[in-house]
């Protein structure tokens, strides 16, 4: 929501969702998450049906920063998530050549909205949808994440969005089941 003034941001942002547009991009440095938030809320949509980029402001850098700035997006947006918080810009030279820590900074967010790893999401996605599950793992951290399964649940948004990133033939990554036609010998 580039150079939209604040106090027109809710109704650009309302009238886009309507008209069909998902991907809802802002961030601090705009500055009109407050808008952005309250134009998404107005639109009715379901979590499932829109997607909300922010990114880490400049000066926002350092980890501490970086979780106030992250935290300060969220309360502006009035939501639990975004769906990506890259770096806006990485500066290495005012921050001691150092952007990698600021990236795992960031990495650490995407795990809070469950707690979970990204591996552990997509089993209880196959597990709730009633999906046969077979983890595999040779990694004993992993193998005992893939098990750490039962103790948490997606909700009915969560899965409907997991649902919807289906990307068809175009999005498969294995050989198609229905033309698949190796026998071993």
């Amino acid at each position: 929501m580039f150079q939209i003034p604040p106090e027109e941001t809710a109704d650009a942002v309302k009238t886009a969702l309507h008209i069909g547009y998902r991907h809802i991009d802002t961030t601090a440095m705009y500055p009109n998450e407050r808008g952005v938030g309250q134009g998404i809320r107005d639109a009715g949509l379901d979590l499932a049906e829109r997607y909300i980029t922010s990114k880490l402001n400049n000066g926002c850098h350092r980890p501490d920063d970086a979780r106030r700035a992250f935290d300060h997006t969220l309360m502006a947006l009035s939501t639990d998530y975004v769906d990506l918080f890259p770096i806006h810009w990485p500066l290495p030279t005012p921050y001691d050549g150092d952007f990698v820590s600021t990236w795992q900074t960031l990495e650490g967010f995407k795990n809070e909205a469950t707690g979970r790893t990204p591996a552990q999401v997509v089993l209880r996605w196959h597990i709730q949808r009633g999906d046969i599950v077979f983890p595999k793992s040779v990694t004993p951290q992993r193998v005992r994440e893939n098990f750490a399964l039962f103790d948490f649940e997606l909700t009915d948004s969560d899965i409907d969005a997991l649902t919807g990133l289906d990307n068809g033939e175009a999005g498969q990554t294995g050989p198609n089941p229905d033309r698949f036609d190796y026998i071993p010998r």
